[in-house]
């Protein structure tokens, strides 16, 4: 395990990790905009598919070397996972508005620091058990919030089912990151992140495919592009630094969630999704205290 970074380096990982949060939130408001549009499996390929040109063009200008059989069987394996993450979580976006989801992932860093102990070592303690608890009971002040609002129930069910399983699988896909970033190549992560779901998501996303207008390429374009640099950024911070202190970091995502939702939908999150994000925060922050 790498040494702890200095208080000026761990600052700068910890800014690199809220910029690349936001990114990704920009990128989780494009495949929205684009979700009643396009089938879920078509926007995640296009996502990835443009994604690995720039994975590609990367790998280029980098220059790594070829990948050893170790680093190919166990990012094959991630990509998998990633697959599942991203189709629960774009499925999910099309049901729930922006910040709603995002407030919901919240039990990810939750679940990142339970595996980061049980995993990778990491120190584990009963302020976990409470930050759990306090994540289940704001998931369901959430989602309580969203059906005492919405018309169509099922569907934020739906959508918040979704969301759980994206959570889950985002949580095991850090620390498996965290692990190989102390190993592999930035490259060819980043070039496996995104090649292997291209490859999986190709048949699907064919087998339900919608002709995207011009304009709208372009903003797959856009979307591939912002996920290529802020896994990048990701991969790079979490090699850095422990999951633990990665988690609470994450949080700064319903900012980005919220504004970014008012931007492109005119979206205002109601007081049970501000509540519930609130208390899986402060349980997650207890969940830190050493």
């Amino acid at each position: 395990m790498p040494a702890p970074p200095a208080q000026a380096s761990l600052a700068r990982l910890a800014l690199l990790v809220i910029a690349a949060e936001g990114l990704l939130t920009l990128m989780d408001a494009l495949i929205k905009s684009l979700s009643a549009r396009y089938p879920t499996l078509e926007i995640a390929f296009l996502r990835y598919l443009f994604g690995l040109v720039g994975a590609v063009a990367y790998v280029a200008w980098v220059r790594p070397g070829w990948p050893t059989r170790e680093t190919t069987i166990h990012n094959s394996l991630r990509a998998l996972l990633i697959v599942v993450i991203a189709t629960s979580f774009f499925f999910a976006l099309a049901r729930l508005p922006l910040a709603d989801a995002i407030a919901l992932s919240f039990i990810s860093p939750v679940l990142t620091a339970l595996l980061g102990a049980l995993v990778l070592g990491e120190r584990l303690d009963w302020r976990i058990a409470v930050a759990l608890v306090a994540g289940l009971a704001g998931m369901l002040l959430i989602v309580g919030g969203s059906l005492g609002s919405a018309g169509a129930s099922t569907e934020v069910l739906i959508g918040a089912i979704a969301v759980f399983i994206s959570a889950i699988g985002y949580a095991v896909n850090i620390i498996i990151l965290r692990h190989r970033a102390m190993r592999d190549p930035l490259a060819h992560i980043v070039l496996f992140q995104h090649l292997g779901p291209a490859l999986i998501l190709a048949v699907p996303g064919l087998l339900v495919w919608t002709p995207p207008a011009l304009p709208d390429l372009g903003i797959f374009a856009v979307i591939g592009t912002i996920g290529v640099i802020a896994h990048t950024m990701l991969a790079h911070a979490f090699a850095r630094l422990e999951a633990a202190r990665v988690a609470p970091l994450q949080y700064v995502t319903l900012v980005w969630g919220v504004l970014f939702g008012f931007l492109f939908f005119r979206e205002v999150p109601p007081l049970a999704t501000i509540a519930g994000a609130v208390l899986i925060v402060l349980g997650t922050l207890i969940s830190q205290r050493r």
